[in-house]
């Protein structure tokens, strides 16, 4: 599957194609901060078992998010295991609102519009620009020309700051004055079939799940196994929805619907699943 970023199609994984690093990055999410950034091989094995990764791919996932420098090996007391590094736990802390208490843009807060422009010398850069002008909810409007909801403003200086990417941009804050409708105007700078696609997949998935659970509760072991892949599926949505206000988005948008189910989700999975993994890390 691909999507269009201005003129590049971008291949993107299959709707609930969950790969064995992405879980791995859940758990150490979810666990390893909680436990000084620190798991052990044998914990995450155990873990990843549960969720139906065996232990060569489990060691297979892990050697990649080294060489990525996602973890780092750290071993304590004898024990083998890893730890996040500096940078994926910036990235994880600056996650958590976007995934858990994501704020919709209104009217109110405009545009924040980006320009910008990197030497054909300096193609890798130019890759990543785009790569992260996307992840933080960035449509095109034209080659080199990039709009989001005026409330991510803060987020993309912050981020591109950091990324050494400022030197390539300029932003300015912007209001759509005439010449177009905006509501069908953000049908071309996002692909709103697609992320609709996308939530739609996650409701059909997740809704049974959500309905077995308050007619009646399961074991711990149970909430580990349905809370980690759905949080994994779920956490990229904020990273491909730009938040837009409801008033430029198609009537009964379903990441409304999805957003109230992940909620609901949440809230029922997320502390059995805690206990069962702390179970496991501490036996």
């Amino acid at each position: 599957m691909t999507r269009t970023v201005g003129n590049t199609s971008v291949a993107e994984p299959q709707i609930g194609d969950v790969q064995p690093r992405e879980l791995i990055v859940t758990i150490y999410g979810l666990y390893a901060r909680a436990e000084h950034n620190w798991l052990s091989v044998a914990s995450l094995v155990r873990l990843m078992n549960e969720v139906g990764v065996d232990e060569p791919a489990v060691r297979s996932s892990v050697s990649r998010l080294k060489r990525r420098d996602t973890l780092r090996s750290l071993p304590i007391d004898s024990a083998t295991g890893y730890a996040l590094s500096p940078s994926s736990l910036r990235i994880l802390r600056e996650g958590d609102a976007r995934i858990f208490d994501r704020q919709r843009a209104t009217l109110d807060d405009g545009w924040v519009l980006l320009v910008f422009s990197v030497p054909e010398t300096e193609r890798d850069r130019r890759h990543e620009l785009r790569s992260y002008l996307t992840r933080l909810g960035f449509g095109t409007v034209a080659p080199g020309v990039w709009v989001a909801p005026g409330n991510l403003a803060q987020d993309a200086r912050e981020v591109l700051t950091r990324r050494g990417l400022d030197s390539y941009v300029e932003m300015f804050g912007a209001n759509h004055l005439v010449f177009g409708d905006v509501k069908a105007k953000v049908r071309q700078w996002w692909n709103l079939d697609e992320l609709s696609s996308r939530y739609g997949w996650f409701i059909t998935t997740y809704r049974p799940v959500a309905r077995r659970w308050a007619r009646r509760p399961l074991a711990d072991q149970a909430a580990f196994r349905e809370y980690v892949p759905m949080l994994t599926v779920w956490r990229r949505l904020p990273y491909l929805d730009p938040g837009l206000p409801l008033e430029l988005l198609p009537a009964r948008w379903k990441g409304v619907t999805a957003g109230t189910l992940f909620a609901e989700l949440n809230t029922q999975l997320r502390e059995p699943a805690r206990r069962h993994a702390w179970s496991v890390i501490h036996a």
